[in-house]
């Protein structure tokens, strides 16, 4: 699209979505002010008008390039190595915000222009061919290093002198040049885009045509910048190992006391630990065992965390809003879990099997439970919704299936039942709790192999959650370790051995 200049356009496409370089160094600070803190007290530039959606706020190719080559960008790095599924996705203004209208405004302006200019007589062609000149530089942008034959027809087909010249002479065939951009485009989408570039060739009227071009090369800009992230994840990994635990050091230097809340967690765990097994690990298991044993559960902890206290481990302290989202997580999954069971065991055999069933009851909850962590919400009133809808389903799907109907005395049995899962202390939700920490424990200690473990029993209703939830886990506890394991092995080294040396 015509941009207003060189300088404002090279500022437009440095611009990325929150996790962008400019951000990433703040958040960094931001982390390192947050240690210091705690170890004292324990859109893309209106300017430019772009035709049909602007394009997105995206990493470019070169920041992704420098990322790996220097990791400068740490919180862009550590999202791309710990988010499996991150991805560049495009970013359109608020609906009825002021930038969206503005941004219309400015579209409409263009484009009225642009068709304004094509309908004298003769054609006036200096929008379009700022035009071709902008598509012309994308297209060039697609191109991989040796593909210089490519590169040529580019260069001569869209020779912008040549076609100034044509358009002064009368010459120009715009649509033919047009045709020309489709099946470069062809050429460089991928699969999933052939069908939009294959619906540009029905297009036949000039300004329409430009801007459906537009908005698929939007679209091929971002599937090209997700497949360098996925290309770049494995040289990304070790780069930032080393750079996260180099700038941790360097933190650590000028603050020693930095780990004290790492030392207290894995401590707490170690004793945790101990009781809860008599020392019998002490006694059977190796001290790589034991070390390795207790490191995960202290990963398990942060699933469990008190989200009052400030004495998160500090090596934790980049992630703690990943934790804290998988806690909120596990938290809805065990209740819709603990609920489920007490239903199937309610209802017994009747509705055992039932297609469909299964999958309508767990939707009921998961929509009622969807703002659980909101300040407005009632749980109690939430399970009281809860314990009449699922009833309601009971009921009309015995009827259909020809069973006896859900009487009353059982329906408000099964919402006492359901009711009761509000307590933290309710048997039920105490099992499938424990059911669910054994389950991610053997994940971590099974994430070097390609199978999940087992679903235990009672945690079928909601095994596709907890599976991704276990990958999702285990990925961000293996950088963790990978990027620490200096200084937790020192530190475990210290926890166990003393006590070693206590049991003989």
């Amino acid at each position: 699209m015509p941009k207003e200049s060189n300088e404002s356009s090279s500022e437009a496409n440095k611009k990325m979505d929150s996790k962008g370089p400019d951000d990433s160094t703040e958040q960094t600070e931001a982390s390192e002010e947050m240690l210091r803190k705690r170890i004292r007290t324990n859109t893309p530039s209106p300017h430019r008008l772009t035709p049909q959606s602007s394009p997105p706020k995206f990493v470019s190719m070169e920041e992704l390039m420098e990322t790996a080559k220097g990791v400068t960008n740490m919180a862009l790095a550590h999202e791309i190595v710990v988010n499996g599924g991150f991805q560049v996705k495009p970013t359109e203004p608020a609906e009825g915000s002021l930038e969206k209208r503005v941004k219309e405004i400015m579209h409409k302006v263009f484009w009225d222009s642009l068709e304004a200019q094509l309908n004298e007589d003769p054609p006036v062609f200096d929008h379009a061919i700022q035009l071709v000149g902008e598509i012309k530089e994308t297209l060039l942008m697609f191109l991989r290093p040796g593909q210089t034959r490519l590169k040529g027809q580019i260069e001569e087909a869209l020779d912008l002198s040549l076609i100034q010249q044509q358009a002064e002479n009368g010459a120009l065939d715009i649509s033919k040049v047009a045709q020309f951009i489709i099946s470069m485009m062809g050429a460089f989408c991928a699969p999933c885009r052939d069908e939009d570039v294959r619906k540009l060739r029905d297009i036949t009227d000039i300004v329409p045509l430009f801007k459906a071009i537009f908005a698929v090369l939007d679209k091929m800009k971002i599937d090209m910048a997700n497949f360098a992230i996925t290309s770049l994840r494995p040289h990304l990994l070790q780069q930032s190992v080393e750079y996260e635990r180099q700038k941790f050091q360097d933190f650590l230097d000028k603050q020693p006391n930095a780990l004290d809340f790492t030392l207290k967690w894995l401590q707490e765990t170690a004793d945790s630990l101990k009781e809860s097994q008599g020392g019998a690990a002490s006694d059977s298991s190796s001290s790589s065992q034991l070390a390795l044993s207790v490191h995960n559960q202290a990963y398990l902890r942060l699933l469990n965390w008190d989200r009052s206290t400030d004495s998160f481990p500090e090596t934790a302290l980049m992630d703690r809003g990943r934790f804290l989202e998988m806690q909120l997580e596990l938290e809805r999954l065990v209740l819709v879990a603990a609920v489920l069971l007490i239903v199937y065991n309610s209802a017994g055999e009747a509705i055992s099997g039932l297609p469909g069933l299964m999958d309508r009851l767990k939707n009921t909850m998961k929509i009622l439970l969807a703002d659980m962590h909101t300040p407005s919400f009632k749980l109690d009133e939430a399970f009281s919704s809860i314990g009449e809808k699922l009833c309601l389903e009971l009921g009309e799907c015995l009827s259909q299936h020809g069973f006896s109907p859900f009487h009353t005395d059982r329906q408000s049995a099964l919402k006492g039942q359901v009711a009761a899962v509000q307590s933290a202390d309710n048997p039920i939700r105490k099992l499938i709790d424990s059911r669910i920490q054994a389950y991610l424990l053997c994940f971590l200690e099974s994430s070097q192999h390609k199978t999940p473990p087992t679903i235990p029993g009672g945690l079928a209703p909601v095994s596709k959650e907890l599976e991704e939830l276990g990958v999702k886990l285990s990925r961000l506890v293996n950088f963790n370790k990978l990027v620490f394991s200096p200084f937790y092995q020192k530190i475990l080294q210290d926890i166990i051995q003393p006590r070693e040396s206590a049991d003989t």
